[in-house]
């Protein structure tokens, strides 16, 4: 159920996830949930592709997983789906740590990027597959 509704954040949005190992959200905050239009319940143990936007390059998101899994930090441009079919554009920084039991997880936070950057990364992103 595709539109092209944008969400656009709010100047002080701030969106928190945590994945394991295999990408499963194993938290997600409130502000998230609401951006995305799902709650909690179905965001958690979910994968947290569930949001992928199909207009983003494959290619984007093996540089982000080579990226967090060699235990660097990955910075970068997001356009996430809606549950409506909608989307809306992040600046994501994803964070590798170990959790209190020593597993991988990742720390994904989020804030509304500028209308140029939004679209230097639309370029960018039609030069990738």
């Amino acid at each position: 159920m595709a539109n092209d509704k944008e969400t656009v954040l709010r100047d002080d949005a701030f969106l928190v996830s945590e994945t394991n190992d295999k990408g499963h959200i194993i938290f997600a905050n409130e502000e998230f949930c609401q951006v995305a239009e799902y709650t909690q319940e179905e965001l958690v143990g979910n994968p947290h592709n569930m949001v992928r936007h199909q207009d983003m390059p494959k290619a984007a998101f093996k540089d982000l997983w080579a990226t967090i899994q060699s235990g660097e930090m990955w910075q970068g441009y997001v356009k996430n789906a809606t549950k409506s079919g909608g989307f809306y554009w992040v600046y994501a920084t994803i964070y590798p740590y170990k959790n209190d039991l020593g597993e991988q997880c990742y720390m994904s936070i989020r804030r509304k990027p500028s209308r140029q950057d939004i679209d230097g990364a639309i370029a960018l992103y039609k030069t990738m597959s």
